[in-house]
């Protein structure tokens, strides 16, 4: 059913990747292999074939049904596998397009990601026939609302990404008007919830996406806050690429008999992503290792991650008064600074971003082959979220950390951890691009 149009930009794993992923499911959960035998709406399938699916990944073909049945689940799936599809296509199965309410809630831990969401949301929407308004409240960031508008194209759902940085009016205008997918982070969406501008009456499903980073400590009373406010029988699906075991138990007090299907811990570093090191010895040499390379990263498209915004800025500068063309991104940017520059990069208009974290959670351009680790991430289990930007959907991708002298333990403890092996980079690494 899938156009020819849509051939280029596959949104699945090749089935030989697939094959040597391995789940920890529980015992009740079956393998659909196919959407055509998920009874998925017809005006939904419509959107999943025009948005570039022939077939679903393995989490898809896993957590697709169990959520659609009600149940609660934990979901864990590399980066790059369908994770945020896994949980748009379920909800939007799900609405009552009759109902004039707000029916689910999706958290997700960047703007950017939020809008990503609301996007793909809108992408399958024309594929629903239905008159009225369905309600679906997303919290999260760009991308999730990417993947709502791309995927609900037929259905005629009105979604809008509700993040902070931007108007508040206008969240509360287009909330009145009736948004049947809403996109936002966690703090603008409690606002809204406090106006009641946002009503959670009807509310029967919260999803969380990249639920490892959601409930971490600074995000955790956040979304306590807002889930004081729902109904007590609302269905919870948590779906990210890590779930550590403290996270986990965090579940129990708002989840109940998850279905859990989980990726082993040693699977968990990517397919297709060849990891390399760079001995810098000092954090001065860095600069001039990365000049260096500049004229590998600009054979495609690349991400350069740094731990701080202060870092970020100061390499931006530093580039450009050595003349490379540089874009930079991270979270004390205005909202629609940050936009621009996601749009000029998709577009492939810049092809070399600098970024803190805030870039490396969920978000897919396609032509990002090579991610460079400025810095080694604080957080050993950034260290998946960030190098599974290149690569994307069993693309082939390369990574490149800078490591000092005391930066050896980390990444020893970053290959203990993934069960990989990260090797000095060769000469040659512009052939593996």
């Amino acid at each position: 059913m899938a156009s020819a149009g849509t051939q280029g930009r596959k949104r699945l794993l090749k089935e030989e990747d697939m094959t040597k992923v391995e789940f920890e499911t529980s015992e009740e959960v079956d393998v659909t292999p196919t959407f055509d035998t998920m009874g998925l709406r017809e005006d939904l399938l419509r959107g999943i074939y025009a948005y570039g699916f022939e077939k679903p990944s393995a989490i898809q073909q896993r957590a697709i049904k169990q959520i659609i049945k009600g149940r609660d689940v934990i979901a864990q799936s590399q980066s790059g596998t369908g994770k945020t599809a896994t949980f748009c296509i379920s909800v939007l199965q799900c609405l009552d397009i009759q109902v004039r309410e707000t029916q689910a809630l999706i958290l997700a831990p960047t703007r950017e990601l939020a809008g990503q969401i609301q996007k793909v949301i809108l992408s399958l929407r024309h594929t629903c026939p239905c008159s009225g308004d369905a309600w679906l409240f997303l919290i999260g960031c760009s991308s999730s609302v990417q993947v709502l508008l791309a995927l609900g194209d037929y259905m005629n759902v009105q979604c809008h990404a509700c993040i902070g940085g931007t108007n508040v009016g206008e969240d509360i205008r287009k909330l009145d008007y009736g948004q049947h997918v809403v996109a936002g982070t966690p703090g603008r969406v409690f606002d809204m919830i406090r106006r009641r501008s946002l009503r959670t009456r009807a509310i029967k499903m919260l999803v969380l996406d990249e639920a490892d980073e959601m409930l971490n400590k600074g995000f955790k009373e956040q979304i306590y806050d807002v889930y004081r406010y729902l109904p007590p029988a609302t269905q919870v699906v948590l779906i990210s690429a890590t779930l550590p075991h403290e996270i986990l138990e965090m579940t129990n007090k708002f989840m109940t008999d998850p279905i859990r299907i989980l990726v082993k811990r040693d699977e968990l570093t990517l397919e297709g992503i060849k990891q390399f090191f760079v001995a810098v010895e000092r954090e001065e040499w860095k600069f001039d290792t990365l000049c260096d390379l500049y004229d590998t990263l600009t054979i495609t498209q690349a991400v350069i991650f740094c731990n701080t915004k202060r870092k970020v800025d100061w390499l931006t500068e530093k580039m450009r008064e050595a003349n490379f063309t540089v874009s930079s991104m991270h979270g004390d940017m205005p909202q629609k600074e940050r936009e621009s520059i996601m749009k000029e990069f998709r577009s492939g208009a810049s092809r070399v971003l600098i970024s803190t974290d805030v870039w490396a959670r969920g978000l897919d351009v396609p032509q990002v082959s090579l991610i460079i680790n400025y810095d080694l991430p604080n957080n050993r289990e950034l260290y998946i979220h960030r190098i599974g930007r290149s690569g994307r959907y069993g693309r082939k991708g390369v990574a490149i950390n800078f490591v000092k002298n005391d930066d050896i333990r980390i990444l020893r403890d970053i290959e203990q951890y993934y069960s990989t092996q990260i090797d000095e980079m060769p000469m040659n690494v512009a052939d593996l691009i």
